[in-house]
């Protein structure tokens, strides 16, 4: 009986982690990514995700023409530079961090409506520690109502 109460305790946390972690993330983008929006109006989506070094995520979005639009991809204190890369359906980079300091934020706008791909990468870099336990990776969206 004992071994079966211990078990489902294990179960029970286990289950638990994940959502603490995602709150954690959560947190994170409030607080770090979402200041980096103004002066445009956060769509109320929080994207996040934990990455370590190598992994790579992408989210696709739907962009309405005419519209002023900022993007803001940050990642947690000890992660390398956030590589981001925003992609149209043709395939073609629209826009890519690497390029441009590893900025965390881009402004556009877009002359006809797409949905484009936002592609994040936490790149390996010389130097750092062999096991990073990852850190939170946020992408924020922001539309700029003053047209």
């Amino acid at each position: 009986m004992k071994k079966v109460f211990q078990l489902t305790v294990a179960i029970a946390l286990l289950a638990i982690v994940p959502l603490s972690v995602n709150a954690q993330c959560k947190g994170f983008a409030k607080k770090m990514c979402k200041v980096e929006l103004y002066p445009y109006t956060h769509d109320g989506n929080y994207h996040a995700a934990i990455l370590t070094v190598g992994e790579e995520a992408e989210l696709y979005k739907t962009f309405y023409s005419d519209q002023d639009y900022r993007i803001s991809v940050c990642g947690a204190p000890g992660l390398p530079e956030i590589e981001f890369r925003i992609i149209d359906t043709d395939r073609n980079v629209l826009y890519s961090n690497k390029d441009n300091e590893y900025s965390w934020i881009w402004d556009f706008r877009l002359e006809a409506s797409q949905q484009l791909k936002i592609s994040v990468k936490v790149p390996t870099a010389d130097g750092l520690p062999e096991e990073i336990d990852g850190g939170c990776v946020a992408i924020m969206f922001g539309v700029n109502e003053k047209n």
